[in-house]
Formats: structure tokens, C-alpha cells, sequence
């Protein structure tokens, strides 16, 4: 059942490897203090105390391993963690499932339907979202380039393709078809005026499309 506004604030530490990912979703948050508080976004500093709920969003992620996902259910810190996507692919809600997850929700939902499925993760639910059609992200959520024009979808591509990930291997890693990821990077090259991967990279390494993997190091016991 959800907190009653009398309880304690659900203490929520978000995990990624992009600081304007994680500070948009925290900022969905901002009307929900009484219920939510969040925790941790800053990517240089160690985990210290236990948190009720780690929520880790997928963006440019590497889904289809999970390993940091398996790091993170065995991590003490963390009392339940939940995994934050747009990818509802049956193998990888089943993959997250079998490792552990407390929640796999979707990036859809809107600010209050998150905290609603937060909080029923936290009194012990199993929290799965029902997601068809992959339809829009959540309003006020945040993406590199976002404000420039580049869809939430596109930028992850775009991420992707800056980490030196191949057109495969991120076929593989968004369970996106060779030809659809094709498309996505078509579309990328013509809003940031590029003609070759390596404009693309050097947009993206200028242009906050490079992680910083000291987050999720810290979650895994990292410096």
C-alpha cells in the first residue's frame, strides 16, 4: 500500500551515468517530497547510506547484460531496486525478473503514477508497467540534446554511438532492428549536421553525450 503523508519519505537514489538525465528525473520528484525524497545524484560520491528504493534508469545502458543490475541486488545499500526504460522487450523484463527486481517501470509514466508505483514497490509489491506501443517519455524528463531537437530515443542511439558501440551491437543492446537503428542515426546526422561517424562522435563527446561511469562504479563497490 502507499505511504500515508504522515510516513517517512521514501528515500530513492537514482542511478546513470548522464548527470542531465538523472537531475530531469529527480526534478519530477520536486512536488513529492513529503513522499519521495531523492537521495543521490551526484555522480562523484560514494554510497554511504542505505536507501529504500534505487531506481536505475536505462538510458545508453547496457540492457541487454544486466550486469550492473545484478550488482545492484547484491549491493546492502540498496533495499529494492527497481529498473526505470523504455524498452519493454519480453526478454528483458524476464531477464530482470529472474536477477531479482523489485519494479520494472516504465519512463511513460507520469510523475504521479511513478511515485504511486514507487511507493507499492516499497511495501513489498512486485511492480511491472504494461506497456504496449512505445509512446512518449514522461513530461519533464531530460536527454542530452534534447533542447537542440533530438528525441529521447535518438539521443540514446547518439550516446551509444559515442561509447564506439557499432550499428550491431546497438541493435543488440536497444533490441531495435539493424534497420530502424539505421534510420535513427539518419535522422541524428541531419539535426547535428553530420556527415560521418566520427563528426557524429565529435559532436557527442562536446556535446554531453559521453558517460560518467563513476556512478554506477560507486553502486558496485568502484573508487
Amino acid at each position: 500500500m502507499p505511504s500515508s503523508p504522515a510516513s517517512r519519505p521514501i528515500t530513492v537514489a537514482l542511478v546513470d551515468d548522464y548527470d542531465v538525465v538523472l537531475k530531469g528525473l529527480a526534478h519530477l520528484f520536486d512536488e513529492y517530497r513529503d513522499r519521495v525524497l531523492v537521495a543521490q545524484i551526484d555522480a562523484n560520491r560514494g554510497v554511504s547510506d542505505s536507501v529504500d528504493v534505487v531506481l536505475y534508469d536505462s538510458f545508453a545502458q547496457p540492457e541487454s547484460d544486466h550486469h550492473e543490475i545484478s550488482e545492484l541486488i547484491k549491493n546492502p545499500s540498496a533495499r529494492r531496486v527497481v529498473m526505470y526504460t523504455w524498452n519493454f522487450h519480453p526478454e528483458l523484463i524476464e531477464s530482470a525478473r529472474r536477477q531479482g527486481v523489485d519494479g520494472y517501470l516504465s519512463k511513460t509514466l507520469t510523475a504521479p503514477q511513478l511515485v504511486a508505483a514507487i511507493e507499492a514497490v516499497h511495501a513489498g509489491e512486485l511492480v511491472i508497467s504494461n506497456q504496449g506501443r512505445r509512446a512518449p517519455s514522461a513530461p519533464g524528463l531530460d536527454w542530452p540534446g534534447r533542447l537542440e531537437g533530438i528525441t529521447d530515443r535518438e539521443s540514446e542511439i547518439l550516446a551509444l554511438i559515442t561509447q564506439g558501440k557499432s550499428n550491431a551491437e546497438v541493435a543488440s543492446l536497444t533490441y531495435l532492428s539493424p534497420n530502424t537503428v539505421k534510420s535513427y542515426i539518419r535522422s541524428v546526422y541531419r539535426k547535428i549536421g553530420a556527415t560521418s561517424r566520427t563528426q557524429a562522435v565529435l559532436y557527442g563527446v562536446a556535446h554531453g553525450f559521453t558517460p560518467d561511469t563513476h556512478r554506477i562504479d560507486h553502486w558496485m563497490g568502484g573508487p
